[in-house]
């Protein structure tokens, strides 16, 4: 079973825009998991533009699903999680200017420091993700740097998959294989929507996984948040 984990940074950035604290982010993650959800994401930035350092406090002490922190892992970040020790760190190479990640890690070139980062985590008892493109040699490298899984980075599949969706899915689902020959745990997510979710669960067997926001939220507009999880879910069976 492909479990939904439903990230709610644009719940925050909705908040954050009017001040206050409507919608409450921490309602809406208990209720995504009332409505069925498996897990919760949040991927806090250093200047808190949606999730805020104390939301992740504060989630930490409600949520009874699995909490996944998305993040890039610089000194801030890297205590917070600690501090947290959420069920699974996803490390992300964000820089701080990002509007969204849109690349995965260089496993390779970086492999140095995300051993060290993924043995402090670790050492926590925390589950280690890296995000990464879907190429051999990068899970390769995420497996050599100690990671428990690693998190394709989809937004090129989601892009391509009305165009040839056999070719979109084709380089996932040798970066997939190559993760269950190493005894990777396996991710996905970015840009995953209703129209491509079932198509990459179909074609990849081993995914565990999927992290899905932005697109979640802006159907929920149209068929209310619980309906639209249900909606989610019923792709992933």
């Amino acid at each position: 079973m492909t479990r939904l984990s439903v990230n709610v940074n644009k719940i925050a950035t909705l908040r954050n825009s009017r001040g206050g604290n409507n919608p409450d982010l921490i309602q809406v993650a208990l209720d995504c998991e009332r409505f069925g959800a498996q897990g919760i994401t949040v991927h806090p930035r250093p200047d808190e533009r949606h999730i805020k350092y104390a939301d992740v406090y504060a989630l930490k002490e409600v949520i009874k699903t699995e909490f996944n922190i998305e993040g890039n892992p610089e000194g801030k970040f890297i205590d917070l999680v600690k501090e947290i020790k959420p069920h699974q760190v996803t490390l992300v190479p964000d820089p701080p200017g990002a509007i969204t990640s849109n690349a995965g890690w260089n496993t390779i070139k970086y492999k140095d420091f995300l051993k060290d980062v993924i043995r402090g985590f670790k050492e926590c008892g925390i589950r280690v993700s890296l995000f990464v493109d879907p190429v051999e040699q990068m899970v390769e490298g995420a497996a050599e740097a100690g990671a428990d899984r690693v998190e394709l980075y989809t937004e090129p599949y989601a892009k391509n998959f009305s165009k040839d969706k056999v070719k979109a899915i084709s380089e996932y689902i040798v970066a997939a294989q190559k993760a269950a020959s190493l005894g990777l745990g396996l991710n996905a997510g970015h840009d995953l929507d209703l129209k491509n979710l079932k198509y990459l669960k179909d074609n990849i067997s081993n995914l565990d996984e999927v992290s899905i926001g932005h697109a979640l939220i802006c159907d929920a507009l149209y068929f209310g948040l619980e309906n639209t999880i249900q909606m989610y879910l019923k792709e992933l069976n």
